[in-house]
């Protein structure tokens, strides 16, 4: 089993969006996602936009790193600038380490329906670049791009 751990700043959005699509591309991945600094909750909008697309976060929850720090993994992912700069060092094995950057779809502001589209921009960019990472990296497939 591949064990992966997901790090963001807050583990309020990018990282949960994240871990659900590689749980459900593969639920044979072990995936848990964390943060430096976790919020409280699971952004609701980041909820919202994984449902309409059937992957259901919102039993996710945001989680210290410090939880995981003397685990093995297999890949250690940052999804945002601060969670690379800040990643801890860790205590346990760790095979990979991958910055996989997106920005932040909570550094919108304004009405709801002003930012659902960023939140929705965000959820197809790290669709389309946890299913590369997990062509290329989990099942070895190498991955033709075209420009």
């Amino acid at each position: 089993m591949t064990h992966i751990l997901i790090l963001c700043t807050g583990n309020r959005c990018r990282s949960q969006m994240a871990q659900g699509i590689l749980q459900n591309l593969d639920p044979q991945l072990e995936v848990h996602s964390a943060g430096i600094r976790p919020a409280a909750e699971v952004h609701p909008l980041g909820i919202k936009v994984m449902a309409e697309i059937g992957i259901d976060i919102s039993k996710h929850y945001p989680k210290h790193i410090d939880q995981h720090l003397g685990e093995s993994w297999d890949y250690v992912i940052t999804v945002c600038g601060g969670a690379n700069e800040s990643c801890p060092v860790f205590i346990g094995k760790v095979g990979k380490r991958l910055h996989i950057g997106f920005d932040d779809p909570d550094a919108f502001k304004g009405k709801e329906e002003e930012i659902l589209p960023e939140f929705r921009r965000a959820r197809d960019e790290i669709m389309t670049k946890m299913q590369d990472f997990y062509l290329s990296e989990i099942k070895g497939i190498k991955i033709e791009c075209c420009s």
